[in-house]
């Protein structure tokens, strides 16, 4: 994270803001508060700090809320004293990630939301945002998520074109269970067809690729209790209970991390 957030703040220049330079007297010191501005919530509390933290200058935070908690409109969110060319600079980069992963939690919440009082968990997928997949992942987890695989070292997950390599589904799966100690192997199934193949190579997780809440709640008496059904692909907040009424144990909803949108905030100084 801390290599993260110097690569951002030397993105946006932030030891060389000119508007600052020229509008602040240097040493001057004042105070600054962020607040909410639409309902949501919070993620990114430590990355935000460590933003300001990184600028030099002895700026204090006071967070008047934590990760994972709500907020909503009108609510001071975390109090600031410091140089204000320091507070000024770190602005928005402290803003852009802050939003970013409050967004990403907010969305989260509203699937965890939707499928509240079923057996059914929401889970994120690998797309994510290339270098914030650790703080995104985290993101979901602040809105009630969880976290499938981290990596592709993190289990085996068998796609279409790994079962086209391979030759068979049931080979694919047989070949990953050759791994050593491989956590768990999942395989993804587009048809009943495949599914009942899936089901007699026995793997730890059977994926519902783009199928309907009624060939999901088919699929259902497919499958033993045994293996965990994902479903997956052209799940929205409108039928994510429909499918956790079908039999879907967890959604996995890469939109939560890829389409997001930022919680608005904003930064003023007093």
């Amino acid at each position: 994270m801390h290599e993260l957030i110097r690569t951002a703040l030397a993105e946006d220049a932030a030891f060389n803001d000119l508007t600052a330079m020229a509008t602040i007297p240097e040493g001057q010191r004042g105070t600054a508060a962020i607040h909410a501005k639409a309902a949501g919530i919070l993620s990114g509390i430590a990355v935000a700090t460590e933003v300001f933290r990184q600028m030099g200058d002895g700026i204090d935070m006071h967070w008047h809320r934590h990760d994972s908690e709500p907020v909503h409109s009108g609510d001071r969110i975390c109090e600031l004293a410091g140089p204000l060319r320091s507070l000024l600079a770190a602005e928005r980069t402290a803003l852009n990630f802050l939003q970013h992963l409050s967004g990403i939690a907010t969305a989260t919440h509203a699937y965890v939301q939707a499928v509240a009082g079923s057996d059914c968990a929401i889970f994120d997928t690998r797309k994510t945002t290339p270098g914030l997949r650790m703080l995104e992942k985290q993101a979901v987890m602040h809105g009630g998520g969880h976290n499938h695989r981290m990596d592709l070292a993190g289990g085996l997950l068998i796609k279409e074109n790994h079962i086209a390599a391979c030759g068979s589904l049931h080979q694919a799966v047989l070949a990953c269970r050759n791994i050593a100690n491989a956590p768990w192997v999942e395989v993804e199934c587009e048809t009943l067809e495949q599914v009942r193949e899936a089901v007699e190579a026995e793997p730890d997780i059977i994926l519902l690729d783009n199928m309907t809440p009624e060939m999901v709640r088919q699929a259902r008496t497919l499958i033993p209790r045994s293996i965990v059904i994902e479903a997956s692909g052209g799940i929205t907040l409108a039928n994510a209970r429909a499918y956790a009424e079908a039999g879907a144990d967890r959604l996995a909803i890469g939109a939560i991390t890829h389409s997001a949108p930022a919680l608005d905030l904003s930064m003023r100084v007093n």
